[in-house]
């Protein structure tokens, strides 16, 4: 690769994908591995340094995740997380055994700060700890370079072969100084230089997606979410009129998502551009269901139906391209590589009587904070790149129940009012997630001097890092009396607005 990388090696760790995204917020570009990965695959990356990720396992487990001893002999630097650290010992002779106490949540952990990676922490630095084992020995070689009460030997040091464990999680915002500990490793100790930058990546990604293409015609299904409209705009500006995008109006957008979608693609990058309106096809397939999943089943189904049809129209194309992205890549486990074109075998939703033989992926190497930064960079408006993130069944699974044409319709427009107020208070880009759900739920109510028996709506807002995790958002008290005024006087057959004050989990971010 032409970029300088550090490679990490994934472990089952829950913080995996949060090593790379600290990574990258520090100008390095990281790629994740499986800890399969073969020594080929690492010397063809040619990585400037190698992370151990954290994982569920014990090393002490004949069965556990283990790496070559050859990926010791490189002369990489290597910094292992608590799994990584433990591997690190065990592999090359030191001691792991189970705590005596286990240590979960914030710790003080003690520093030696002429170790090269600790130097800006405190004497005594709260860290964030999840583990059961740990090093009890160390390998030869090295030295002890922090500690708790319970933990001896919270991180180690081998600085002659630029070894580095530590027992806590550097990455998750609890440990304090955390930033500093990872920034020390990759420029001290890997000796990067902390350039990379969305800018010079788009650069790259058009230049290796004209060479991959050539005088090849793509076909991309544009969902109207950021991913796909992101993924559009680069291969537009890489290929021009070689691209043709298929945008199908399942009746289930946001208010006036599909013309702001349509006028981007037909004004600021000019494509062929197959605008399809199926919303009464799917209102009509849908009548009468209630299942969430069923709902989601015959949504996707019929989409793929749709899409089928209108690129039948259009004729022999020759790549089909989507808007996968990084964590879909991990999560599948398929995260061997940057190529921009792969063969597929059984990739989602994409239908074999299509015909195409070959994927285009070119965001699968970003994670979603990257594709938005990505398509500032190639120019795409900040109203469709900072819109909320929205499932591919979009607001059939916001109703609650049997679906309606004006159901939809509450939801659309109460969502609209409270994304308007949300954006005017400033907090648009502060709330990870915030949306509108018709609740199915009827009260009885006075507006005026009448009597009415309408729907509850209902309001999520959350904050999170992941959406593996999420907090319900404090939306202030001022701002939701406005909303839920709004909402009641604006949108028909409304007389009651709720908040909904549920972590993730218990409960889901989706109501549906």
């Amino acid at each position: 690769m032409g970029q300088e990388t550090v490679l990490i090696l994934n472990f089952g760790g829950q913080y995996t994908q949060l090593i790379a995204r600290r990574v990258r917020q520090l100008h390095v570009y990281s790629q994740v591995l499986p800890y399969t990965a073969t020594m080929d695959q690492i010397r063809e990356i040619a990585p400037k340094g190698i992370i151990f990720s954290g994982g569920p396992s014990s090393v002490l487990d004949p069965e556990a995740p283990r790496v070559p001893m050859e990926i010791f002999e490189l002369g990489i630097p290597i910094l292992g997380i608590c799994y990584g650290m433990q591997l690190m010992g065990h592999l090359l002779g030191g001691r792991v055994a189970p705590a005596e106490k286990r240590e979960y949540g914030l710790v003080q952990v003690r520093m030696n700060h002429l170790c090269p990676i600790l130097r800006d922490t405190e004497a005594n630095n709260p860290c964030w700890m999840s583990h059961t084992y740990q090093v009890m020995e160390l390998p030869e070689g090295f030295g002890t370079v922090a500690g708790t009460d319970t933990c001896p030997i919270a991180a180690m040091a081998n600085e002659e072969k630029k070894f580095y464990g530590v027992q806590f999680h550097p990455e998750v915002t609890h440990t304090q100084h955390g930033m500093s500990i990872l920034e020390h490793f990759l420029m001290d100790v890997c000796g990067c230089a902390g350039t990379w930058n969305m800018g010079d990546y788009a650069q790259q990604q058009i230049q290796l997606l004209r060479e991959a293409i050539g005088k090849d015609t793509v076909l991309l299904g544009l969902s109207g979410g950021v991913d796909s409209a992101v993924a559009a705009a680069l291969l537009a500006k890489a290929i021009g009129d070689q691209l043709t995008c298929v945008f199908v109006d399942h009746g289930f957008l946001r208010k006036g998502e599909f013309e702001q979608v349509r006028a981007v693609f037909t004004d600021t990058f000019p494509v062929k551009l197959v605008a399809v309106d199926a919303r009464q096809h799917f209102m009509e397939k849908l009548a009468g269901v209630t299942d969430p999943e069923t709902k989601r089943k015959i949504i996707g189904r019929e989409f793929v139906e749709v899409f089928k049809e209108e690129s039948r129209k259009l004729g022999k194309l020759d790549h089909f391209a989507q808007g996968t992205i990084y964590p879909d890549v991990i999560e599948s486990g398929g995260a061997q590589g940057a190529h921009v074109i792969k063969s597929h075998h059984n990739v989602g939703g994409l239908p074999a009587e299509l015909g195409f033989t070959t994927l285009i992926e070119p965001l699968r190497m970003l994670f979603k904070d990257e594709v938005r930064e990505l398509g500032i960079a190639l120019g795409l408006p900040e109203s469709l790149v900072w819109r909320q993130p929205f499932p591919g069944p979009g607001l059939a699974i916001r109703v609650m129940g049997d679906l309606t044409e004006e159901k939809v319709q509450i939801v659309r427009e109460s969502d609209a009012i409270l994304r308007e107020e949300i954006a005017k208070a400033g907090l648009d880009r502060e709330i990870a997630q915030y949306f509108t759900v018709l609740t199915g739920v009827r009260s009885v109510g006075v507006m005026g001097d009448e009597r009415t028996y309408d729907y509850a709506v209902a309001i999520r807002a959350v904050t999170t890092d992941d959406f593996m995790t999420a907090d319900w958002y404090p939306i202030p008290y001022e701002l939701l009396g406005q909303i839920s005024r709004r909402i009641v006087n604006e949108v028909k057959q409304v007389n009651r607005v709720l908040l909904d004050v549920t972590t993730k989990p218990p409960a889901s971010v989706e109501w549906e």
